[in-house]
């Protein structure tokens, strides 16, 4: 047995992650808790579980002292930091260390090497890896250095990570702009603001190579992910192995992640992260010194469990493993389930989640790594990753169809989320024949957005609108449904869908059911009923609808991974009688279109701003996010302060249209 009790420092799936291959072990888990996560699985899943005092992040799942004290009361022999939070703190590493508690990590010299993206470059060049030339000083240095640099250049937090304080700049006017969101960034995620900037690859491949290493020098790589499909340099999708190497260039690589590792002394799990051109050069970019999030794809392949590898090596065993016996079987790819919008930029989608139904799962060849299990709340004030969707086959295209068919039936009601980005973006050409980079989602974005508008348009709307109607039908509990017919005439049967389209819903016969819209009419058979969906024939062929209802009483109808959002007149007209009203931009009223924290104003009462003008910044889900003016206009007032919490379509600022 490796330990007998360990601590997880760490929420969500992750925590859920280390749990389970503990269990398997037969060690105790202890887990943390907010009060936000009172109830979450991590919580539930524990052999035990303390809570953490305090309202916010820094006081709660970021206060190392706290953490170690709960693991001495606990008895823990160990701690687990999973990713994010402080996997990557080099003081919370030294703090186990000094209370006697084992770090499942590595030690805290190689944290602090590692963690400074500056000293990590300057270790690397000194052993010979090759990396990318770059400029590192205050501000003003940096702004006098650009002059030398060819235009655009990649502004970098120095103690960066997870695609978090990095932004390109195009032109040299903007870099005083970029040069102090990105220090801003940087210094509340990662406690400190300094930047970097250096050489910008037009396409480049982001591959990265995953070691594990003892304490008593062995060293060995697991081969290679490739996580080229990014956006906002956050990865979206990864595969093992990599469709993009040679396997002269994988062999040289993994030597090469290798040798770092060993020249730095580096103990227990890391990932080597290069970015490769188009000519197939690699330079290092970082080393990640802990599990990272798509470490599933990697033991796929290798059907090696990293954490328990991790929990191994941390306790001072030998690496059983050696490198001539790893082999790579089959391909794996990942897929981030995340809440946000891909409508609007991708902006942060924290809210209710009214019902949950993801795929099914094998054994071997589907897993998802999720801490969700129906219906819940996603907090604004953590990551938007709601779960990772993996897939195993034989070979790429056989894994690429495999996850296509499971997003398909991944359902998510409530809230926005990507499924059905993730699912245009799989099937586009480009994805299939490997012609990405690092920018395929940013110079395809329009592309992508085309076609996700047009596969909405795969199950017509109509169908969305009968489905709505009979499960409205269905939940009356009526004894014949013909009397429910005359309730909806009494009470009205037109539906609003979110593209504030209206349609007229009428049956006119059943079983089978004779269904008018407007002036057409629609033949529908077969029709059953489950206690979360409902299926039917239309014109020889079957759907299954899903529905949900949030606690404002709005509904949400899918079929084929298609979410509608849609609600009955009567209700909105009640809503309206209440003083309810729509919230827009034309009447000049700037809202919040998310929950977060006001960490920037730019607009001043009085002020005349043109369109697009940055009026406000908001923080939410660990981004910022930019509020621009809609319009040409005059600043009339402003309601919110740097620093204040705010909630959704809360009202920020008023306009005066100065065209008006």
């Amino acid at each position: 047995m490796y330990y007998k009790r360990i601590l997880v420092a760490n929420r969500g799936e992750i925590a859920l992650r280390i749990m389970r291959t503990a269990k398997d072990l037969g060690i105790h888990t202890i887990a943390l808790y907010s009060d936000l996560d009172r109830d979450a699985q991590h919580v539930i899943q524990a052999d035990e579980a303390y809570p953490l005092k305090g309202s916010d992040l820094q006081t709660t799942y970021l206060d190392a002292q706290q953490i170690v004290e709960i693991a001495n009361k606990a008895k823990a022999d160990a701690i687990h930091p999973g990713y994010g939070f402080l996997a990557e703190n080099a003081g919370f590493s030294q703090l186990c260390s000094n209370a006697k508690i084992d770090f499942i990590g590595p030690k805290p010299e190689a944290i602090e090497l590692m963690g400074n993206k500056i000293n990590a470059r300057e270790f690397a060049k000194s052993i010979g890896v090759p990396v990318l030339e770059g400029v590192v000083g205050d501000h003003a240095k940096l702004i006098e250095e650009s002059n030398k640099m060819q235009f655009p250049i990649l502004i970098k937090a120095a103690a960066g990570g997870g695609g978090k304080g990095m932004r390109i700049v195009h032109k040299k006017e903007e870099l005083q702009a970029a040069l102090e969101s990105t220090s801003r960034e940087a210094a509340s995620y990662f406690g400190d603001g300094s930047v970097l900037i250096e050489r910008y690859i037009e396409n480049p491949r982001h591959i990265e190579v995953q070691v594990l290493a003892d304490q008593h020098g062995n060293v060995i790589h697991l081969f290679e992910r490739e996580c080229s499909i990014q956006r906002r340099f956050q990865k979206v999708i990864e595969e093992a192995p990599s469709p993009t190497l040679t396997p002269e260039l994988r062999t040289k690589m993994g030597e090469t992640a290798v040798l770092l590792a060993k020249e730095m002394n580096y103990s227990n799990a890391g990932t080597v992260e290069f970015l490769v051109d188009e000519d197939l050069n690699f330079f290092f970019l970082e080393m990640n010194t802990r599990i990272q999030v798509e470490h599933p794809v990697t033991e796929m392949i290798t059907g090696i469990d990293l954490v328990e590898q991790q929990l191994l090596v941390s306790s001072g065993r030998t690496l059983p493993l050696k490198q001539e016996n790893i082999l790579i079987n089959g391909h794996a790819i990942e897929a981030r389930i995340y809440a946000e919008d891909p409508e609007k930029d991708f902006i942060p989608s924290p809210g209710e989640i009214t019902f949950y139904n993801p795929p099914k799962l094998f054994e071997g060849r589907l897993r998802l790594d999720s801490a969700i299990t129906g219906a819940c709340t996603i907090h604004p004030d953590y990551d938007p990753m709601i779960a990772k969707l993996v897939v195993w086959d034989e070979n790429r295209d056989l894994a690429i169809e495999r996850l296509h068919l499971a997003l398909h039936d991944y359902q998510i009601h409530g809230i926005k989320n990507n499924i059905m980005y993730l699912h245009t973006l799989l099937n586009t050409d480009f994805y299939k024949q490997n012609k990405i980079s690092t920018h395929f989602c940013q110079q395809h974005a329009e592309e992508l957005n085309d076609i996700m508008l047009k596969e909405k348009e795969d199950v017509p709307a109509f169908l969305f609108h009968i489905s709505f109607a009979l499960f409205e039908l269905n939940r009356q509990e009526a004894n014949s449904v013909w009397e429910e017919i005359g309730y909806w005439r009494q009470n009205g049967t037109i539906l609003r869908v979110t593209d504030e389209s209206t349609v007229d819903v009428e049956i006119l016969e059943e079983n089978p059911y004779r269904i008018k819209i407007d002036e057409s009419e629609y033949l529908i058979d077969n029709l059953q009923f489950n206690e979360v969906y409902m299926t039917f024939e239309y014109e020889g062929a079957r759907y299954r609808f899903y529905r949900s209802k949030n606690s404002e009483g709005k509904s949400f109808v899918s079929c084929r991974g298609i979410v509608r959002e849609l609600e009955r007149w009567s209700e909105i007209q009640a809503k309206a009688s209440e003083g309810g009203s729509n919230i827009g931009q034309n009447d000049g009223r700037i809202i919040s279109p998310m929950p977060g924290k006001v960490v920037k104003i730019e607009a001043k009462e009085g002020q005349m701003v043109a369109k697009g003008d940055v009026l406000i910044i908001v923080e939410a889900m660990k981004m910022e996010n930019n509020i621009l003016a809609p319009f040409e206009a005059k600043i009339e007032q402003v309601f919110v302060e740097e620093g204040e919490q705010v909630k959704n379509e809360m009202e920020l600022i008023q306009l005066i249209n100065v065209n008006h």
